[in-house]
């Protein structure tokens, strides 16, 4: 792979960011490289001007930032194996959402980024090419960005989310008195939230009232994980719903980087509907 971290200053957020991007970049055992002398003459080259690759966004955990989920896992390896590019946002322990503090970053993340990430970087445009991982608080995030904007993603992956917003009203009033300061300091309070852009059963609701297209969602958590419970109520609600959700539970596993290898793989490699190449001009 090629990886990179890229420093911009987000006008929406008023500051300066991180984000890390990830290219495939491998040699002929992948079908990618440039024409060299030591290649056979019948061998075609597949890096193209104009190419573009699928796109996942990856999602750090709470306490992390854009560089954690290489360093902690073999995701550069996953990314490789299927063809993809990745982009990793740090976002600082705002829950992927519009603070109540005043950082937007949800609207950074589906706004601006995109835009960044398309108009710099080989990213190909579209929603069949737009796909969202995260890890833990990053888990719970992908959820909300496939929830509230399913014109953005193909399917998103929710690997031990649930601190944050969910779809269980009681038990997103519950978490507001958990010792976790983030919860609290982040999002709207008992008697604001319903209906607001942090009810994430609103837009669950609004997408099917609507027949909106919804993105294909997979949903793992560790048998042993401490939040279980909690994602896995998230499941059960967009089953009910209607919503297509696959639900994997390992045993054994708890909330750590041990289940996040093993999910990121299988995310990379079996849930998401990727292309595993390159999209070449005359494609887009």
């Amino acid at each position: 792979m090629a990886i990179l971290r890229y420093n911009f200053r987000s006008e929406v957020l008023g500051m300066h960011t991180n984000i890390t991007v990830c290219y495939p970049a491998g040699a002929l055992t992948t079908g990618l490289g440039f024409r060299h002398a030591i290649f056979k003459e019948d061998e075609k080259p597949t890096y193209v001007p104009g190419m573009k690759f699928q796109t996942v966004y990856v999602l750090h955990g709470g306490g992390e930032d854009d560089t954690i989920p290489y360093r902690y896992t073999r995701l550069e390896q996953y990314a490789e194996k299927n063809m993809v590019m990745l982009v990793s946002p740090s976002v600082n322990d705002s829950l992927y959402m519009n603070t109540t503090y005043g950082y937007k970053y949800f609207d950074y993340l589906t706004q601006e980024l995109p835009v960044i990430v398309q108009s710099l970087f080989v990213s190909a445009p579209g929603r069949e090419h737009t796909f969202a991982v995260g890890m833990a608080m990053g888990g719970n995030g992908a959820l909300a960005l496939g929830l509230m904007r399913p014109d953005l993603y193909e399917a998103v992956v929710d690997l031990s989310g649930g601190i944050g917003v969910t779809l269980d009203r009681e038990e997103y009033v519950r978490s507001l008195h958990w010792d976790f300061p983030i919860v609290r300091n982040t999002l709207l309070g008992e008697q604001e939230f319903v209906g607001s852009e942090h009810d994430l059963r609103w837009y669950a609701e609004k997408n099917i009232a609507e027949g909106a297209q919804l993105p294909k969602i997979f949903i793992g958590v560790g048998e042993k994980d401490f939040i279980r419970d909690r994602v896995y109520q998230d499941y059960a609600i967009l089953k009910q719903l209607g919503y297509d959700v696959v639900y994997d539970e390992p045993q054994g596993l708890k909330h750590d980087f041990d289940m996040w290898d093993k999910y990121l793989d299988k995310a990379l490699s079996e849930w998401l509907p990727l292309k595993r190449a390159p999209i070449y001009p005359q494609s887009i």
